[in-house]
C-alpha cells in the first residue's frame, strides 16, 4: 500500500476543511432561521448564538483551508525534508528492422468516368463598365508596382488616418468617406472608384490622378453624399481601380429604413387677364331687355239670381 506524501496530505486536509466549512455554514443558517420562529426570548437568543458560532467556525475552516497549501506545506517541508526519488535511466533498445514482404499487385480495372464534371466556376472579378471607360481622359500607363491599402469608411471627415472607422452604419448615414493610402502611384493615371449596393452600381467617380504635391505615396479618399432617402439598407462595396486594373476594395453595411422625402408645396394656377390687341374697339355692353307689362284683365262680377236680389231689399211696414 503506497504511503501518502506531505503534499497530498496537505491538499486532503484543505479539502476536508472546506467540506466542514460548508456543513457549518448550512447548520448556522438553519439555526438562525429556526430561531426566528420561536416565541420564547431566551431560547431564541440561545439558538441564534449557536447559529452565529457555526458561521464563525466555518470562517475559520475556510481560512485554514487557504493557509494549509500556502504556508503549511513549506513549514512541513522544513521539519520533514523530502527524500530524493530514484530516477529511471532510459536504456537503448534495439530497433527491429523492417523486412520487405512480397505484395500482391492488383490488375487494373475499368472505372466509369462521368461525362460531365461539376467544376467550380471562377468568381466574377471587378471590372469597369464600358459607359465609364468612355469618360476616361488619361492615356498614362499605370505603374504595375502601385500598392493601395484597404478602404476605411467613416462619416467624420476625409482626413488620414480615418477617424472612428466603422463597417456598420445606421440610417440616416449622411456624407460617407472611403479613405485609403497608396504608394508608387503614377501622376496623371486614370483613377476610378465604383460604389455598389448589393452588386448594383449607385455612384462612381473617375478622373486623372492630379495630386502633384503628394509625390509617389500618400493618402486619398472617395466620398458619396446623396439625399437621405437614397441610403437604402444593404451591403455596399467600394472598388478602386487605376486604369482598367482593380487595386483594392472595401465593404460596409447600412441598416434601418431611410427617411422619407418631405413633399414640397406646389403652386396653384391663377387666372391672369389677357390684354386685348391694339386697334380693336372696346367692347360695349348691351342694355338689359325690358319686360313688357301685361294688361290686367277686369274682374267680372258674378250674376246673382232674382230671388237673392229681392230678398236683400228693405221691406215695407
Amino acid at each position: 500500500m503506497p504511503l501518502m506524501d506531505i503534499r497530498s496530505g496537505v491538499i486532503a486536509l484543505a479539502l476536508f476543511a472546506l467540506l466542514f466549512a460548508v456543513i457549518s455554514v448550512r447548520g448556522g443558517l438553519r439555526a438562525i432561521q429556526s430561531a426566528r420562529k420561536m416565541t420564547f426570548y431566551r431560547l431564541r437568543r440561545k439558538r441564534e448564538a449557536g447559529g452565529w458560532r457555526l458561521l464563525g467556525l466555518a470562517l475559520l475552516l475556510v481560512a485554514l483551508a487557504v493557509w494549509l497549501p500556502v504556508y503549511g506545506q513549506p513549514l512541513a517541508f522544513e521539519y520533514f525534508p523530502p527524500s530524493p526519488t530514484p530516477s529511471v535511466t532510459p536504456t537503448i533498445t534495439p530497433i527491429p528492422t523492417l523486412t520487405v514482404s512480397p505484395t500482391i499487385t492488383l490488375s487494373p480495372t475499368v472505372t466509369d468516368t462521368p461525362l460531365v464534371t461539376d467544376t467550380p466556376t471562377a468568381s466574377p472579378t471587378p471590372f469597369i463598365p464600358s459607359a465609364i471607360k468612355a469618360r476616361f481622359q488619361s492615356t498614362v500607363t499605370p505603374n504595375p508596382d502601385t500598392v493601395f491599402s484597404p478602404l476605411l469608411f467613416t462619416v467624420k471627415s476625409s482626413n488620414y488616418p480615418a477617424e472612428a472607422p466603422n463597417t456598420v452604419f445606421e440610417n440616416p448615414v449622411g456624407h460617407l468617406y472611403a479613405i485609403f493610402s497608396y504608394d508608387k502611384m503614377a501622376l496623371g493615371v486614370q483613377w476610378t472608384a465604383l460604389w455598389l449596393r448589393d452588386g448594383q452600381r449607385v455612384h462612381y467617380e473617375t478622373k486623372p490622378w492630379d495630386c502633384a504635391g503628394c509625390g509617389l505615396g500618400g493618402s486619398g479618399f472617395t466620398d458619396w453624399n446623396p439625399s437621405p432617402e437614397q441610403w437604402l439598407p444593404g451591403i455596399y462595396e467600394v472598388q478602386s481601380c487605376i486604369g482598367e486594373e482593380y487595386v483594392t476594395n472595401g465593404r460596409f453595411l447600412v441598416e434601418g429604413a431611410p427617411p422619407t422625402a418631405i413633399p414640397t408645396a406646389s403652386r396653384t394656377p391663377t387666372f391672369t387677364p389677357v390684354p386685348r390687341p391694339r386697334g380693336h374697339p372696346p367692347l360695349q355692353r348691351l342694355p338689359p331687355k325690358r319686360r313688357r307689362p301685361r294688361p290686367r284683365r277686369p274682374r267680372l262680377q258674378p250674376k246673382l239670381p232674382d230671388w237673392v236680389v229681392y230678398s236683400n231689399l228693405p221691406q215695407r211696414r
